[in-house]
């Protein structure tokens, strides 16, 4: 493996440390742990969000709401060094901060700010929010991660391969370009591409990127033969890499259909993501898996279920029964994901839960500027405020995301096949005896082929109507229940457990990228 860097928006690494919205940034996060437990020549590059992507609370009425507090982080290492760029043709200067590798266990992380007096009010706002809502904001936030990262990566280190995980930092390859050429691009820069919805593949007026300084020095005519007018990032990015990944091996088919008009791309292979077994996993639910201890798992998982349901009486006023089967939907608020699957047939989710059959927690966040997941969020909290053995709850983040894994009977996953890349939070769950249930998108695939009776499987991947994978839904929930807490349950649990880190440990995912993509 050659000395590599990697670019990201985000890194959930810690708690303490509030530089991520969701599952890319944990994502990150497991990289770089079991990077750095490899001992690999790996440096991250990320911005510094002053306020964070958002904290979430409840307001008076109890529904969610957007706070932004600023965020101070001591332990970061202020290396005393500045770089600027030119934004709009005025000059912006960036600090850099260094995670160093003692402080979480992980490869160092470089983070960019330009929240520092130096700068005019405007320029300040560039790293105060992740995945700022405004336009014009997000490129600027793309221009600092790419050409200032690059530039204190020539600074502080000695890289051979720069990894844009997104195409969000796609202006350090033009920045290249500009000193070094297109040729020299190619051998050098690798791309992962991490969802096929149109959101997540941003496209903008070429004329705006030129005239913010997205290009560099790089003349537009050049800009449009890679990206295209309007400009997509995802586009450039095929073209100007020497290799890029889709992450999972569904996502790859889903990928290269997407991208096959485009003349001149890279080769597109595949590494399916996955999560750190050592930062997730609860020690005494794998030492119990390991030897089929059923009466210890059955007592570990009951604790860690009560810990869960502290937070949910201290969040909703609910008490929950640890003897049921508890099902947790959590992860990003979005449409293509549909929280609202659970609640499709009201009358049939009400006998189950009257019934004793499960009781159901949801979690996550919608992004600041989505109105309608917001909302959303809002319209099931409503909804069980009168449905006794289910709640909402609100602060998804590292510690709440690691609770719900642990203390979770059945992690339930509902993305509208073919829009899911990947997702892990299944990966986790499944790594502390939660059983997954899921549609057949992403890393699901490739799980239930790998081990078809270790989770369960939503519908046929061809009827993708909510009626029919709802009713699928309902349907798996009874016979879940009739089989939880049984011998059957518990064996299968220990399965999981076992089998899951086989492939889904993130050490076999970095050994791929090692072998794949960094040389």
């Amino acid at each position: 493996m050659k000395n590599t860097a990697y670019f990201c928006m985000e890194f959930g690494i810690d708690q303490m440390l509030k530089n991520y919205a969701g599952g890319l940034g944990y994502l990150a996060g497991s990289h770089f742990r079991s990077a750095y437990n490899l001992n690999l020549p790996l440096v991250g590059v990320s911005m510094l969000w002053s306020y964070g992507y958002y904290d979430q609370i409840r307001d008076k009425e109890g529904q969610m709401n957007v706070h932004f507090v600023r965020k101070y982080y001591e332990f970061l290492e202020d290396i005393d060094l500045k770089v600027s760029v030119n934004i709009y043709g005025s000059t912006v200067w960036v600090k850099v901060y260094k995670l160093n590798s003692d402080i979480f266990e992980t490869c160092p992380i470089y983070f960019l700010t330009t929240d520092i007096p130096e700068n005019d009010y405007l320029s300040r706002t560039i790293s105060h929010k992740l995945y700022d809502g405004n336009n014009l904001t997000h490129i600027a936030q793309e221009i600092v991660l790419g050409v200032a990262g690059y530039k204190v990566m020539q600074k502080c280190e000695n890289i051979d391969i720069y990894h844009i995980n997104e195409a969000q930092s796609l202006p350090l390859g033009f920045k290249m370009i500009e000193e070094y050429g297109l040729d020299y691009v190619k051998n050098h820069l690798v791309f992962t591409t991490h969802t096929p919805v149109s959101a997540g593949n941003e496209v903008h007026d070429i004329n705006l990127l030129n005239k913010m300084g997205f290009f560099s020095g790089v003349d537009i005519t050049v800009a449009k033969k890679l990206g295209g007018a309007p400009f997509n990032l995802t586009v450039a990015a095929l073209r100007m890499s020497k290799k890029a990944n889709a992450v999972s091996k569904l996502h790859n088919e889903t990928t290269n259909n997407m991208w096959d008009f485009i003349k001149d791309k890279c080769e597109i292979t595949y590494i399916t993501n996955a999560q750190d077994k050592n930062y997730w996993q609860d020690p005494i639910i794998r030492n119990a898996a390991k030897n089929y201890d059923y009466d210890k798992l059955r007592d570990r998982k009951r604790e860690l279920k009560e810990l869960l349901f502290e937070e949910v009486a201290d969040q909703t006023g609910k008490i929950l029964d640890p003897d049921i089967m508890t099902v947790v939907w959590a992860r990003r608020f979005t449409e293509y994901k549909r929280p609202y699957l659970l609640l499709y047939d009201e009358d049939k989710l009400k006998k189950l839960l009257d019934d004793k059959k499960l009781q159901v927690i949801w979690a996550g966040k919608p992004h600041p500027n989505d109105t309608n997941s917001q909302i959303t969020f809002n319209w099931i909290i409503s909804k069980t405020r009168n449905l006794k053995g289910t709640a909402i709850l609100t602060g998804y983040e590292l510690k709440l995301s690691k609770m719900l894994k642990q203390g979770s009977d059945v992690w339930l996953n509902t993305p509208k096949r073919p829009n899911e890349a990947s997702g892990t939070s299944g990966m986790s769950a499944s790594m502390n005896a939660s059983i997954h249930l899921s549609t057949l998108d992403g890393w699901h695939a490739e799980w239930a082929e790998m081990y078809p009776d270790n989770s369960y499987t939503i519908g046929d991947c061809k009827n993708i109507h909510d009626a029919y994978e709802a009713n699928c839904m309902y349907n798996h929930f009874e016979i879940m229940s009739n089989i939880y807490d049984t011998e059957e349950w518990w064996n299968k649990a220990c399965n999981c457990v076992n089998d899951i880190v086989k492939y889904f440990d993130s050490e076999r995912m970095v050994k791929e990228y090692a072998e794949k993509m960094y040389v």
